[in-house]
């Protein structure tokens, strides 16, 4: 019977679209909660705020919801054609991270997870409960548990069939099914997604800092980016594949052909000029549906601006003074720092009027410090 109801699972599964299903047990080994307890308290969550708030209940499916017996753990692939690190030699254009470019996963693979939880339900009779990354779930250690892959020395999930390129979901049961064995750790002795971080992010194999992270600094921190993490992120204003696409696992990653995660034009590595005259009206109707929209208008231009300054691009400076008057104090600092990089003349020129006007203390250091 169980092996009958695994299967008939998988089955209805793939049929929805998910590419991957495997199952672990609800009951986790505590060391998994005294991985994320040491995060925590080394504070490499950064202002992750929501990290700390729900360590309890994220320790352990059980912890969330302590009737849950099974975890059905789905993958979706998300893969693409080509490098996915090529944007980045485009110094014009701003680099956009590859699961970024498309409708909000959460979205779409949530409908499909509540249809299956809901198939799950009536051939088993139990309850059940969906999440989807929103949710307090450690969703790469079961992943892991359940077989989906590893988790590498980037933290990542790696996939032998899938490479790096997987989104997950999960339905928690309280019907009991057999679960699967976990998956090896193959990543051996290559450190390439170590080496590759372009600001040491890393403090040791299977360890990350947050703070230094790009993807974080980019989508996840509110305030200023430090100054010496700016010139790293080159060209990135939205997350970071470095860690990922160097993976030698992703010579078995396979391209999506879920039309659902359709990369969009409006989000695939635009042009950096277009993106300096956004206002909150052109940025909400350009990035509509994607997870960019949700770090909203003024965070996605303080990075665009970052990107802006280590252009090169002399032409896009007109276009940074005017953001010097944003309303924004996010905006204007970084519009302070592109300019010094872009027309130090410019930059030098306006320097006393502009930072004798400032009221944000912050930006009126950008215009006190000298730039690099």
């Amino acid at each position: 019977m169980t092996a009958t109801l695994r299967s008939t699972i998988a089955e209805e599964a793939k049929s929805l679209g998910f590419d991957a299903v495997r199952f672990t047990s609800a009951n986790v080994p505590a060391s998994i909660g005294d991985a994320l307890d040491r995060f925590i308290a080394e504070g490499r969550q950064g202002d992750m705020a929501w990290l700390a708030e729900t360590a309890t209940r994220r320790k352990s499916p059980r912890a969330l919801w302590p009737d849950a017996q099974s975890v059905i753990v789905l993958a979706v692939n998300y893969g693409v054609e080509g490098d996915p690190l090529a944007a980045l030699r485009k110094r014009s254009h701003g680099a956009v991270s590859i699961y970024a470019k498309r409708a909000d996963y959460h979205d779409v693979i949530k409908k499909n997870l509540k249809v299956l939880a809901g198939r799950v339900q009536a051939l088993t009779q139990g309850g059940v409960k969906v999440f989807v990354d929103t949710a307090p779930v450690m969703e790469k250690p079961l992943a892991a548990r359940a077989g989906i892959g590893w988790q590498g020395k980037h933290t990542n999930l790696v996939s032998r069939e899938f490479g790096s390129w997987l989104f997950l979901g999960s339905i928690f049961t309280t019907a009991e099914i057999a679960p699967d064995e976990p998956e090896e750790d193959h990543c051996g002795e290559c450190r390439r997604c170590l080496d590759v971080c372009p600001t040491n992010a890393f403090t040791a194999p299977y360890e990350l800092d947050a703070r230094a992270c790009i993807s974080y600094l980019t989508i996840e921190h509110k305030g200023h980016i430090a100054p010496q993490y700016r010139a790293a992120m080159g060209n990135r204003i939205y997350g970071c594949d470095d860690c990922l696409a160097v993976c030698p696992w992703n010579k078995f990653a396979q391209v999506s052909h879920d039309a659902k995660l359709t990369v969009r034009a409006s989000a695939d590595n635009p042009p950096l000029n277009a993106l300096l005259m956004l206002d909150d009206a052109g940025f909400r109707k350009r990035f509509r549906g994607t997870p960019i929209k949700r770090t909203g208008r003024n965070r996605f231009l303080r990075n665009v601006l970052i990107a802006a300054g280590n252009s090169g691009d002399t032409a896009l400076a007109p276009k940074v003074e005017a953001l010097l008057s944003d309303e924004s104090p996010l905006v204007r600092a970084m519009a302070v720092w592109a300019l010094s990089r872009l027309a130090p003349e410019t930059f030098h020129s306006l320097r006393a009027t502009f930072a004798g006007q400032e009221s944000d203390s912050d930006v009126r250091g950008e215009w006190l410090e000298v730039a690099a």
